[in-house]
């Protein structure tokens, strides 16, 4: 395109060189520099343009190829979301479900843990119980054990008793006196033929020596106790005094007469008790000879001295 201006300006010269002037062609050729400027700087903007314009082609290709990928990302994304918002409606639904539902676990979960605090109290309760029991159960095992120790050391008290009043009185047949052991306690049981005539309150001799072999016996026993207990049958009593009315007063009176030799042999007096059952607590119905001799009787009962064991007992 140069070319094709520059030759006809050439020749333009050429046929006017005598008549154009230095200055004109001066200007000309300035205004021809500044046509090349400006046309090749248009020349440089127009490839810029058409670069440009290449490249927004390009990018416009690359929009519609992008607006179609946008698109079809766009519906599958449409699809995603809808499924993502029914997929919420239901983690609604079953949270809000969750949520009444939690109400009712909180509710039952509190109510546990009361009945869970008061097992546990419950429980430290019953330990401390257990513990205090425990206490309890080794200071009663002693206790028991000192009880039996005690009840052990009495039934043997009351065996060499019974053998020591027994001893002392193996002169006398069997028919006349007994000497047994019941309930913890040893009784002497005498027959009327062998301290009384019948209706007296009078100890016979025989009677005497044996109740003075008895008082020998018992004399040094200091931890006992004596019960003198006399016993009649039901036949009234022939002679009546003031002093004696009935059987009653007969057993007492005969209980008496025979604690009085007791003490005279060396009983100590505090020791010993008389007492006057008379017929009302027979050993058999009072219906023969054979049962009314049995019951008209004396009957010593000596008892050892409980006061250990009564102070074990009020302990516990």
């Amino acid at each position: 395109m140069q070319k094709k201006i520059i030759v006809p300006i050439l020749i333009f010269f050429t046929l006017q060189g005598c008549i154009v002037s230095k200055k004109k062609f001066d200007d000309l050729l300035a205004q021809k520099v500044k046509a090349d400027g400006e046309l090749a700087e248009t020349t440089t903007k127009l490839e810029k343009a058409s670069a440009e314009l290449t490249d927004l082609n390009t990018s416009l290709n690359q929009l519609k190829s992008d607006t179609t990928n946008m698109g079809s990302i766009l519906r599958s994304t449409a699809q995603k979301l809808e499924g993502l918002n029914t997929e919420y409606d239901q983690l609604n639904a079953y949270y809000k479900n969750l949520l009444n539902s939690s109400g009712k676990l909180n509710r039952d979960l509190t109510l546990q843990k009361e009945q869970l605090l008061a097992i546990q109290e419950n429980l430290e309760r019953t330990r401390n119980l257990n513990d205090s029991l425990s206490v309890s159960l080794e200071e009663r095992e002693r206790k028991v054990k000192e009880l039996e120790q005690v009840l052990a050391n009495k039934d043997k008290a009351v065996q060499d008793l019974k053998n020591r009043i027994s001893n002392a009185l193996l002169n006398f047949k069997e028919n006349d006196l007994t000497v047994n052991v019941k309930n913890g306690k040893v009784y002497v049981s005498l027959a009327e033929q062998l301290l009384f005539r019948s209706g007296s309150v009078e100890v016979d001799s025989k009677g005497v020596t044996a109740l003075q072999q008895l008082a020998k016996a018992l004399k040094d026993q200091k931890d006992i106790h004596i019960m003198v207990e006399g016993h009649t049958d039901n036949v009234p009593i022939s002679k009546k005094s003031t002093y004696m009315q009935d059987n009653w007063d007969l057993s007492v009176m005969r209980a008496t007469s025979i604690t009085k030799i007791l003490t005279k042999g060396g009983v100590s007096p505090d020791q010993i008790t008389a007492s006057g059952k008379g017929e009302y607590l027979p050993l058999a119905p009072n219906t023969t000879s054979e049962n009314k001799q049995k019951n008209r009787r004396t009957e010593i009962i000596v008892t050892p001295n409980l006061d250990e064991l009564f102070k074990i007992l009020e302990v516990n």
